[in-house]
């Protein structure tokens, strides 16, 4: 698969194609070898200089990048032994959200995240990673299970929303969603929460509420897309980057504004850009978490959870 560059990217994709056509020159090995070090050198400084001034419209189209590493690819890199669980025992299973045990460092834990799909087929299966009441019902199924058992929870956040379909209407999403909601406000096991790309609306804060909630560095929160906060406040989803604005969804605003407690940083140009480094990133801050969580007893980590909940929207 050739890799996309986003619009903002293009001084980087003109140096990258410096470099495929000085590869497939005819000169001598050691002066190519020299003219790419060269290359390389100004594509880091470049990279450093867009990625220290974006927009919050720009952090949105990198939170989309279609290279950025998925749920499953976390599962692979940073857990052991993963095993699938399936359906919500009432209607079905819904592959729009992956849920199961694992090991972590030798330790038992449940883990629950969308997945968007990587190909055109799976995207489809997938339903690109929009839940449906079943996915919510198979989560709150799968945190009993992990509170039973006594292993924390993590939870992988990635979802344009949850599906607005008919169907979905039908089974219950809205009733899903505020089921689970309460299920991990009361939840008696530790609930780390990571959002590593988008977290939009109530698809997002379905598996949302945790005792950490920690957002990748160009990963975007909001109650709805851009797009549909410009079509409901202009009537026009063309204003989305005037929107993306308005909401303050990304990382910085919102641990300004305490609604996350951590900003986990990012690779030079982003996750995508170097997913192994991402994910050695992501299994130190999820080990500081456990040990975190795990130093309290559960009465005080439901009161603190409690607190922390209760401060949102709070004014001093």
């Amino acid at each position: 698969m050739s890799y996309s560059f986003l619009d903002f990217e293009k001084p980087i994709s003109l140096l990258e194609k410096k470099i495929e056509d000085l590869r497939s020159s005819q000169e001598q090995p050691d002066v190519i070898q020299s003219q790419v070090d060269s290359l390389n050198k100004e594509i880091i400084k470049i990279t450093k200089e867009l990625y220290s001034n974006l927009s919050i419209w720009q952090k949105v189209q990198v939170a989309r990048h279609p290279h950025r590493p998925h749920f499953s690819d976390y599962i692979e890199k940073i857990f052991h032994n993963f095993d699938e669980h399936h359906g919500d025992r009432n209607f079905g299973d819904d592959r729009a959200i992956i849920g199961g045990t694992a090991t972590f460092k030798g330790k038992p834990v449940m883990l629950i995240g969308h997945e968007k799909g990587k190909d055109t087929k799976d995207k489809i299966e997938r339903n690109f990673g929009m839940s449906q009441p079943e996915g919510y019902r198979k989560a709150a199924r799968l945190m009993k299970l992990a509170e039973d058992f006594s292993m924390p929870v993590i939870t992988f956040i990635d979802t344009p929303g949850a599906y607005p379909g008919i169907e979905s209407e039908e089974r219950g999403n809205s009733q899903a969603i505020a089921y689970n909601l309460s299920v991990m406000s009361k939840l008696k096991t530790p609930i780390i929460v990571i959002i590593t790309g988008e977290g939009g609306s109530g698809g997002a804060l379905a598996i949302g509420v945790g005792d950490n909630i920690s957002m990748l560095e160009y990963s975007i929160y909001s109650v709805a897309s851009p797009e549909a906060c410009a079509s409901i406040v202009w009537r026009d989803s063309s204003k989305a980057e005037d929107a993306a604005k308005a909401m303050k969804l990304d990382a910085s605003n919102l641990l300004e504004l305490s609604l996350i407690d951590k900003i986990i940083d990012e690779p030079l140009g982003g996750a995508h850009r170097d997913i192994q480094k991402m994910s050695s990133v992501l299994s130190d801050h999820i080990s500081e978490q456990l040990e975190k969580c795990s130093s309290l007893n559960i009465s005080d980590l439901l009161n603190e959870r409690h607190k922390k909940i209760m401060s949102y929207g709070a004014i001093e």
